[in-house]
């Protein structure tokens, strides 16, 4: 029968410090380098494929649209991590209180689940249009579309909701240092002085109602997708591309987030900071990768990017004799 710390004589920490990175000694400022440039190319390609759909009025149609709210989504994840990580690593600004803490973690983790839900959107609209292309501007009208959004987002805010506030209850003891750059769930939970069953069994149960439900969900709409194409015999080329641009963003998505899932949740001779990297990279690398995968994998974003970037090019000019 295991003892739990009494309460009575024992305080629980509402102030923590981020360690991540620190076995690294003077090396951890040279992590700032890779991080700041992926950054920039985040914010860059981002603002710009944002700027290019909303500018455009060719492309204010439901793909286009949902290419920017991912893009969207992308550029936000960034702004939330990067700049905490590099007063962490460059200037040694590691505290946060707790509710700033939970703050944090409720809109990482919630961004995060927007991705997937952002994925299986795209597959819809993917469906309506190969599968039923005339009843495709029916379903994906506004007020249509919005069924199939709004219940997602509620559950995306519910189930965050749930691993937000069950963290907050929990008596934190022990120590107030966190092993990470920002506060995410589990290096915040892992401190904790009581049980936390309960938020492992809510952090599985978020993982496979958001996450595994959504590609579940997306995997079977390609599968009907391909079928329909293969049967008809038309348009199969143009119709697989735009398919495998959606499926190729999925599956790095995918791959980081179950690395990362692993990774705390499978004890290996992986170092503390290895497993810090892997936790950062699976919100941080496909914000950096979407974006790039779009505008060279969708033609009109490419034409129009270019069109767009054409002008800041200098032109040089040949003088004839």
């Amino acid at each position: 029968m295991t003892m739990e710390p009494l309460k009575d004589n024992i305080s629980s920490h509402k102030y923590f410090i981020f360690s991540g990175f620190s076995e690294l000694g003077t090396l951890k400022s040279f992590i700032s380098i890779p991080f700041l440039i992926l950054f920039v190319v985040s914010l860059f390609a981002n603002s710009l494929l944002i700027y290019v759909v909303v500018s455009q009025r060719s492309l204010h149609s439901p793909m286009y649209i949902l290419i920017a709210c991912m893009a969207f989504v992308d550029m936000s994840l960034p702004l939330l991590l990067i700049p905490n990580l590099l007063l962490n690593v460059l200037f040694n600004w590691r505290g946060i209180a707790l509710s700033g803490c939970l703050v944090q973690m409720f809109f990482v983790h919630f961004l995060g689940t927007c991705q997937s839900t952002l994925l299986l959107w795209m597959a819809l609209d993917r469906y309506f249009a190969i599968c039923i292309p005339l009843c495709y501007h029916e379903y994906m009208s506004l007020h249509r579309f919005l069924k199939f959004v709004i219940p997602l987002l509620i559950r995306n805010v519910i189930m965050i909701l749930m691993v937000v506030v069950l963290a907050g209850s929990l008596s934190y003891c022990f120590k107030n240092v966190i092993n990470h750059c920002i506060c995410e769930h589990m290096a915040l939970v892992e401190l904790a002085c009581g049980s936390t069953n309960i938020n492992s069994l809510v952090g599985l149960m978020t993982v496979f109602l958001v996450t595994v439900f959504d590609f579940f969900c997306i995997t079977t709409s390609y599968i009907i997708i391909f079928c329909s194409v293969l049967r008809s015999g038309k348009s199969s080329g143009k119709a697989l591309h735009t398919c495998m641009t959606h499926i190729i963003v999925m599956v790095i998505s995918l791959t980081f987030v179950l690395t990362a899932f692993l990774s705390y949740r499978i004890r290996t001779s992986l170092p503390a900071a290895g497993r810090l990297s892997v936790s950062i990279m699976y919100l941080f690398l496909p914000s950096c990768f979407n974006p790039i995968i779009y505008g060279i994998r969708t033609t009109e974003i490419r034409q129009h990017i270019w069109r767009t970037l054409s002008p800041c090019w200098p032109v040089q000019t040949v003088n004839c004799c």
